[in-house]
């Protein structure tokens, strides 16, 4: 992967348009051709501030305050060859600079380390980015605080919901709380800004005239890029974070069922074979072992094959193989406590220790504790991937697995490094994928075996090959449910991702929230159109249904499955255009359509490469929906033929055949029209 930071293309073209001038009392700052700052007496550019944050952590959801203090604003100031000086009472209060279009923030007061800089917008403007946002793909009109954590259950003050899972332990979350936070935003213009800090930020896009940035540091650097359109915008950042290697055919070639049933998942497997599923892997994410707990059934965290749950399980992997079919497990950078593991990882020092003494920090995970492995340290990474991932999973032929978490790091732990665990917290699921992607390296496997998170910020496009949507709720509900999935592709995928999927039927049943047979097929439908199609059985198995509950629903899997498979070409030449472009594989309509300011906050729907349009059915008890067919038509509807204009059409939904259109004109037309027939067996 190419892991190397990397600054766009364009640098020369433009540098000569960048720069500070002075204007009145102000200056404006330029870049390439746009107006990025302006200063003004009533409306400066940049504040500063004394911090004073408190931080509470419960089970990975985090409760962040501040109360800052001398809030300056400085009005004065002196435009010099290569930035900007700002004063405050004829005395230098703070420093802004610009080379190589990399603006650069100093805070010039003892004490100060609140920057809060205000980035120019133009009337209607549109903003995208902030990593994976799975509630609003554009961000107009709110502010998203920066911070890896549990996006909450319910992620709604308005539902039941939500307000119980606030009031049991802080875990209903709202419409910002993100696993993968990032602080990078795009804009109408074709403009882009990154923050590099990596502590706490806040993009706040609340004030239509500002695009406000919150840095929780007395310094920062801004990277500024600039393109003539999105394609190249979004091609630019992947450039700079790093691309994904290809999929492998055997990712993209099936489904993945999960199932965590023991050797009875073998057993459960041969059912969806003989059903016609096409099945490309099995993935038991209970290889490690069973944990039950008042969430549900959780895992052992302890990284090793349970002998008893699973044997003989490298002759199984083997055995699966040679039919085709690859084996999945699960890790996480957390051990617990009652684990083999766990004392050998002490012995070797590989945890995070607390402040006031040498003692292993533990966090309860939820009715158990476990130690955070120090990935500061470079002998821990060595140990993890070596130790864990390469021996125990990858040396007996596992292929894949979830790399789950991430977002735990407390702030009051004792780092290797000495780092401030506040700077560490965000960077933290980034070292995570590193030492994965190192493990995975090891065995010259990158590009076949396949890791997945949920977890990032800035820097995990370099090492993750593939993203999955978290735990959403089983339920259609509008911050929680499956809608959310193709939210948090489409945000991810401009700032650098280009591969994305979801746990096809969800994943959190709590208080009696369970999956309907509804909910069941329309995931179905949704994910057989994401680059990967992998089911999951949940955290409350026994209380859900399954996809082998019932004839019914086993059947409906296997269809979309043999679709899914139907598409791997397709699917191959995007992942082409995802290395040697840099697009992501789900794309917003106005990737490929931005003269059209009406697609700009289309979150529903997607363009699956620039063939396919694809608008699943994320409404409870719908018939059919309102379809966008943008640009120039027509569009072929993929289960009738029949041809559509391009506009704003209600197209018929029922469950089974979800609004999907291709281009008569694609050179994989004929594959699209063999679609209908595929899905009727």
């Amino acid at each position: 992967m190419a892991n190397a930071p990397q600054l766009g293309p364009e640098r020369e073209r433009i540098g000569v348009q960048d720069r500070f001038t002075q204007h009145g009392d102000g200056f404006d700052l330029h870049f390439a051709g746009r107006l990025v700052l302006a200063h003004r007496a009533e409306s400066p550019a940049l504040a500063m501030a004394r911090g004073a944050p408190t931080v509470e952590m419960y089970r990975g959801n985090f409760r962040i305050e501040d109360a800052p203090t001398d809030r300056i604003v400085p009005t004065e100031c002196q435009v010099e060859a290569d930035g900007v000086m700002l004063l405050e009472g004829g005395k230098p209060a703070a420093r802004l600079a610009l080379v190589d279009g990399r603006l650069s923030v100093e805070l010039l007061r003892d004490g100060y380390d609140r920057i809060h800089l205000n980035f120019h917008a133009e009337p209607g403007e549109a903003v995208w980015g902030g990593g994976e946002q799975m509630s609003y793909f554009a961000l107009n009109g709110r502010a998203f605080p920066m911070w890896t954590s549990e996006p909450g259950v319910g992620r709604d003050k308005s539902t039941a919901l939500t307000r119980l899972m606030d009031e049991t332990g802080m875990a209903g979350g709202d419409y910002w709380n993100t696993n993968y936070p990032q602080p990078t935003f795009l804009t109408s213009r074709w403009l882009a800004v990154h923050c590099t800090a990596e502590c706490y930020s806040v993009l706040d896009f609340t004030d239509p005239s500002r695009h406000a940035v919150e840095v929780w540091s007395p310094r920062t650097v801004f990277e500024l890029y600039a393109e003539d359109g999105p394609q190249e915008l979004v091609g630019a950042l992947s450039t700079r974070f790093g691309r994904q290697p290809p999929l492998p055919d055997w990712a993209i070639g099936g489904a993945i069922v999960g199932l965590k049933d023991g050797l009875r998942s073998f057993e459960r497997l041969e059912g969806f074979i003989k059903a016609g599923a096409a099945v490309s892997g099995l993935w038991c994410e209970d290889w490690a072992g069973i944990r039950e707990t008042s969430f549900g059934r959780r895992l052992f965290w302890d990284w090793r094959r349970d002998r008893q749950r699973y044997a003989d399980l490298p002759e199984r992997i083997a055995a699966l193989e040679a039919r085709g079919i690859r084996f999945l497990a699960y890790a996480n950078p957390y051990l617990a406590v009652d684990g083999i593991l766990y004392e050998e990882a002490a012995e070797g020092g590989h945890f995070c220790l607390r402040q006031d003494s040498d003692e292993v920090y533990l966090v309860d995970f939820g009715e158990f504790d476990c130690g955070v492995l120090d990935f500061t340290r470079p002998e821990t990474r060595d140990w993890f991937a070596e130790k864990v991932l390469g021996r125990e999973m990858l040396d007996i032929g596992i292929s894949g697995w979830m790399a789950d978490f991430g977002e735990y790091l407390p702030t009051d732990v004792r780092l290797a490094d000495g780092s401030d665990p506040m700077e560490a917290h965000n960077r933290w699921p980034v070292l995570w994928a590193e030492v994965n992607a190192q493990a995975v390296a090891s065995r010259g496997k990158t590009g076949d075996a396949v890791f997945f998170m949920r977890a990032g910020y800035s820097g995990v496009q370099g090492y993750c090959p593939l993203l999955w949507a978290g735990d959403q709720s089983v339920d259609f509900t509008r911050h929680d449910g499956i809608g959310t999935v193709i939210t948090g592709a489409l945000s991810a995928g401009l700032v650098g991702n280009a591969y994305s999927h979801s746990d096809c039927g969800g994943y959190t049943s709590l208080h009696g929230n369970v999956r309907t047979v509804e909910l069941m097929e329309r995931w179905c439908e949704l994910s057989a159109f994401a680059p990967v199609m992998r089911s999951h059985e949940g955290n409350r198995p026994d209380d859900n249904l399954q996809y082998d509950s019932s004839a019914d629903l086993l059947a409906c899997f296997a269809r979309w499955s043999r679709v899914h498979a139907h598409l791997a070409p397709y699917v191959r030449q995007l992942c082409s255009e995802a290395t040697d472009q840099g697009l992501p594989v789900q794309r917003p309509l106005f990737l490929h359509y931005p003269d059209d300011p009406a697609l700009f906050t289309v979150q529903d729907q997607y363009l699956y490469g620039a063939d396919l349009l694809v608008a699943p059915v994320i409404e409870e008890g719908a018939k059919s929906r309102s379809v966008i067919l943008p640009g120039e038509g027509p569009w072929r509807h993929c289960w009738t033929g029949a041809d559509y204009p391009t506009g704003v059409h209600e197209v018929p939904a029922p469950i089974g055949q979800p609004p999907v259109f291709y281009r008569p004109d694609s050179a994989f037309a004929p594959l699209f029209a063999g679609l209908a027939g595929v899905l009727e067996g």
